[in-house]
């Protein structure tokens, strides 16, 4: 069946329907990753926004729900260049369209998705829909495209109620206790912490900052997720009493920005975002460069710090925007980037192991 991806600038690119068969108008943004379009997929940072793949071929290797990094997909949408429709790997168990359909997500394949990428580039990160309908006239949905905005979604992908990871079996008893703040988090986050010993207790969004500090934790971890930082105004205040604490805090993504965003700094949003597997970092104290996994669309301003509050940590080798920061006379550091990966290279997963020293170690 015929498919048309329609931009707000008025673009129009036609090509093959994937997936569910529904019209649907979202924030299209690319993903740079060779691999790991599962994890893409169910990385719930996603939600809000229809992705582009600009690797030509995806679904090659097939679904492995092994390897889902939720419970379910996120994205509103799905565009490539091909589709594959026979998997080959031992470890696969569906097909991607299949999953697609399963997960009603509506997506488009046989158009040029590096043109795609080269205009989102250029103009920016733009509104869009993935519909099977044939307009004839595009002034109604460039109209209902231009009203489409981002909202409520850390809500949506965070977990409905508390619950508990425990240690890797290689451990007799947890090593630390960790509070982690579902903003949208990864599974790969609890997973790397708990492989290193520690128990996790994985909250709501919108739990307090009284509750997690009762439970005593010897940290805390605030996750990735989607959306605008700044729409998060109850989360930020809660935040900022956890700052106030002296429980040693570890943050990532959007963790990393609400906590910039709760001691009085900025953020904005970047004109078409990071996302993928290979973006350079550079330790402002080691002058080393790591490759990352990122997903992001906003960053903070590091002209906006209080250099008595935090300094920048990392920045990004690319574009020098801020990748990280350190907080003054506190058991606090935070990272733009994703140090859990999935997909994505393991160079960053050392700062894991910062944190568990940061919180006595294996004291």
């Amino acid at each position: 069946m015929k498919a048309f991806l329609i931009l707000e600038d008025g673009t129009v690119f036609e090509g093959t329907s994937i997936g569910s068969t529904r019209e649907v108008i979202s924030e299209i943004v690319f993903n740079t990753s060779m691999t790991g379009y599962l994890e893409v997929l169910t990385d719930p940072s996603y939600a809000g926004q229809a992705v582009v793949m600009t690797y030509p071929l995806i679904g090659n290797y097939g679904i492995c729900y092994e390897d889902m990094e939720s419970g379910r997909p996120w994205p509103d949408g799905y565009i490539v260049r091909e589709l594959s429709r026979i998997p080959s790997n031992f470890r696969s168990e569906d097909t991607i369209q299949h999953f697609l359909e399963k997960y009603d997500i509506p997506g488009i394949s046989g158009i040029d998705t590096r043109a795609l990428t080269k205009i989102l580039r250029e103009k920016g990160t733009m509104n869009g829909m993935i519909t099977t309908k044939e307009y004839a006239d595009l002034a109604e949905p460039i109209a209902r495209m231009k009203a489409y905005t981002v909202k409520g979604v850390v809500k949506a992908t965070s977990c409905k109620e508390k619950y508990v990871l425990k240690q890797s079996d290689k451990f007799e008893k947890p090593i630390k206790k960790v509070a982690l703040l579902d903003l949208g988090a990864k599974r790969n986050i609890a997973r790397s912490l708990a492989e290193r010993g520690c128990e996790v207790t994985i909250y709501p969004c919108d739990t307090s900052a009284e509750e997690i500090l009762a439970s005593n934790p010897d940290g805390i971890m605030l996750s990735n997720g989607p959306g605008d930082p700044k729409e998060n105004v109850e989360i930020i205040k809660e935040i900022r009493k956890l700052y106030e604490s002296n429980v040693p805090i570890f943050a990532i993504c959007l963790g990393h920005q609400l906590m910039a965003l709760a001691t009085g700094a900025d953020t904005f949003k970047l004109k078409y975002g990071h996302r993928g597997g290979n973006h350079p970092v550079k330790d402002l104290s080691t002058g080393r460069v790591y490759i990352s996994s990122q997903n992001h669309g906003y960053a903070v301003n590091p002209e906006s710090l209080d250099p008595k509050v935090a300094e920048p940590a990392f920045t990004n080798v690319n574009d020098g925007t801020n990748e990280g920061l350190r907080y003054v006379g506190k058991n606090i550091f935070t990272v733009q980037y994703h140090p859990e990966a999935c997909p994505g290279p393991q160079d960053s997963s050392y700062l894991f192991d910062r944190f568990i020293t940061m919180m006595g170690g294996n004291e």
